[in-house]
């Protein structure tokens, strides 16, 4: 920053690091169970006329959106107090969301160790430099751009919460067999469990990922098919599709917006700074009284970077208390939500996003302007 640069030390945040248990269990309760009578209420319309279940579907993906927000605070440890609490809920959120909560913490904590380094973290949506997008053909141009288009946050949303984590399973299985099979020809007198920690899968990091992993599949698959069988297959998947695309669509959206910003700090590794990372990297995004209520005032995400330790419910006293050192940070509002997904290309000359209308329009060559003699 220029002139007198601001400290992490400058900014107050202890006093709201504490986590309130009796806070976070009302908002546990203020969730989960809306959601699950919104289950019922859906099945109950659904005998009376299909018309009545839009509104109620909509209720769904707000309530989905914020289980996956309490999710998230429990991933940083910092919903409840005691940690062992906050690994029961999350997983709990993690299968009513389809995804594996502890695998996913980990993905995000490299996340925020990270942000405004953009050699070393690309988003979610694993965004490309220019200079690697200049050498595309024009096909893998478009591709990557198409990709990249905002209704894709749709069938990509779907497919990040309800197929990935299956076939991470799946693919990290397989690949164990294999391993398996190598390592008991060089070594016969290994046992299972021997085999298995030497094993190095692309889709788990440690032991305990690989069981949440496991547990998440087991829960959230067995789920599926009791509801199939309770519910009937057509209308159980049909909600339940609508819903779940919709809602990881919303917060993929709304962490996307988050960090790809025109001017968001987007620093090679060499002299990136964590806290201009956290201020100027991430966005303070605007929302109505009762989406802020929805994501858990996720919104606050310049606080909640600074100090991820800080629950979603003192994010926003957080806000307001160090208001003044926020001068540099990014307001955005609804309003501005589609402006955000042109800027999908690192220009690392310069440090910052930029799209790629504007990368093609530098990249032009200038014209010559030829005299008349």
């Amino acid at each position: 920053m220029i002139g007198n640069p601001i400290k992490k030390s400058d900014f107050v945040l202890s006093p709201y690091i504490k986590s309130n248990n009796l806070r976070a269990t009302y908002q546990i309760l203020n969730t989960v169970v809306p959601y699950f009578l919104l289950w019922i209420l859906a099945v109950k319309a659904a005998s009376i006329s299909f018309w009545l279940l839009p509104p109620i579907m909509v209720l769904m993906v707000l309530f989905s959106v914020r289980c996956f927000s309490l999710m998230h605070d429990c991933g940083h440890y910092s919903l409840f107090s005691s940690k062992k609490v906050n690994r029961v809920v999350g997983f709990m959120f993690g299968v009513i969301n389809a995804i594996p909560q502890y695998p996913w913490s980990r993905g995000h904590a490299y996340h925020h160790k990270t942000n405004g380094d953009w050699e070393r973290y690309r988003g979610p949506s694993a965004l490309i430099s220019t200079e690697e997008f200049a050498k595309l053909s024009p096909s893998g141009q478009w591709w990557y751009e198409f990709l990249r288009h905002p209704f894709m946050i749709f069938p990509g949303g779907f497919f990040y919460l309800a197929i990935k984590p299956r076939l991470a399973l799946i693919a990290g299985i397989y690949g164990f067999w294999g391993h398996l099979l190598n390592y008991l020809k060089q070594y016969p007198d290994i046992t299972l469990m021997g085999c298995f920690s030497s094993y190095k899968s692309k889709t788990w990091y440690t032991t305990a990922e690989f069981w949440d992993l496991l547990f998440n599949n087991i829960c959230v698959v067995g789920s599926w098919i009791f509801l199939s069988y309770f519910l009937g297959v057509g209308f159980f998947w049909s909600v339940y599709s609508i819903t779940l695309t919709c809602s990881a669509a919303l917060f993929i959206c709304v962490f996307f917006v988050q960090h790809n910003f025109e001017g968001s700090y987007a620093h090679k590794t060499e002299g990136w700074n964590y806290l201009r990372g956290a201020i100027e990297g991430s966005s303070y995004l605007e929302l109505p009284l009762i989406l802020k209520w929805f994501s858990a005032d996720i919104g606050y995400h310049n606080i909640h970077h600074l100090c991820e330790r800080i629950p979603n419910y003192n994010l926003e006293a957080c806000h307001h208390h160090n208001q003044h050192l926020l001068t540099r940070v990014k307001t955005l509002r609804i309003a501005d939500i589609s402006d955000c997904f042109k800027f999908i290309l690192w220009d690392s000359a310069s440090n910052r996003l930029v799209s790629i209308s504007s990368f093609r329009e530098a990249s032009q060559p200038k014209g010559v302007e030829i005299g008349v003699h």
